[in-house]
């Protein structure tokens, strides 16, 4: 699929400036010969010293760029995709990281892959999040997982879950992880929860350092409701796409909630779910 050439994008880069400075110039150049503004908010313009050259620099970020470039690993593009929900504007990464198992093209393709993206040649694929809410009203979105934990020095935590009003079980553990599809090869891996392919409707709950046999994970219809009780004695951590947000304390619910098609991360035309989980995990046992 082609798409409109970008006429502007919004950039967004690894949190270590050397990391990202050669991708970074690369993309300055050949937003140059496209005519593509490139658009930094302030915190970008002073990690690299930027000047006004050829692109709009300072201010707060942009969510209106025809096109989100994202220079990093996964968390720069969780937070890219955080910062486009809901706008439409399509994430396009270089993998900078580790990992990068959201990322568009690796370093090695960062040349054809930048110019494809300001020329709109690729693909878009719809992400869910995670809506979730807390007891006093607030909200939170994840587009990888929310997971709660029990603070350190705390006892073991008591968590009861139920969904859509229904009580499923009762877990002490050291605490429970959510996970879209995308968040699913992640954390909720690391527990022993299953790999849903981008795609499937619905999100896994798995659970950490369980302290009995019978917890096992499960996956969630997209339509169904997680409530989440804390039956401990101690507050646990509620932690959304890596980051503490709030903690949620002893006897009070926090609900999860499935959102369709919240974010478009950009994808290359031979790109698929199972190709990625092959080589991005093959890579790592190597």
């Amino acid at each position: 699929m082609t798409r409109a050439p970008a006429r502007t994008a919004a950039v967004l880069t690894h949190g270590r400036p050397a990391q990202s400075a050669e991708a970074l110039e690369a993309l300055r150049r050949i937003a140059g010969e496209l005519g593509v503004e490139l658009w930094f908010d302030a915190d970008e313009a002073a990690k690299h010293d930027l000047d006004g050259d050829g692109a709009a620099v300072g201010g707060g970020w942009r969510a209106d760029a025809d096109l989100c470039v994202v220079l990093g690993g996964d968390g720069s593009i969780l937070k890219g995709l955080r910062r486009q929900i809901g706008t439409g504007v399509p994430v396009f990464a270089v993998n900078l990281g580790e990992v990068g198992f959201l990322a568009t093209v690796e370093p090695e393709h960062q040349e054809a892959g930048l110019r494809a993206a300001l020329e709109g040649r690729f693909e878009v694929l719809p992400l869910p999040a995670l809506e979730v809410r807390l007891p006093d009203g607030s909200t939170h979105q994840a587009i990888n997982d929310v997971s709660v934990h029990r603070r350190s020095g705390d006892r073991v935590a008591a968590l009861r879950y139920a969904i859509d009003g229904e009580e499923v079980g009762e877990v002490r553990c050291d605490g429970l992880v959510v996970a879209t599809p995308a968040g699913s090869t992640g954390y909720n891996l690391a527990n022993g929860g299953p790999v849903l392919a981008w795609g499937v409707a619905g999100y896994a709950v798995s659970f950490i350092a369980p302290h009995t046999l019978s917890a096992r994970a499960l996956v969630v219809s997209p339509d169904g409701t997680l409530e989440l009780h804390n039956d401990s004695a101690s507050a646990v951590e509620l932690v959304v796409d890596g980051r503490p947000r709030a903690l949620l304390e002893p006897d009070t619910t926090l609900e999860v909630r499935f959102r369709p098609d919240v974010a478009l991360l950009a994808q290359t035309s031979d790109s698929s779910f199972y190709r990625r989980l092959r080589e991005k995990f093959g890579r790592l046992a190597g």
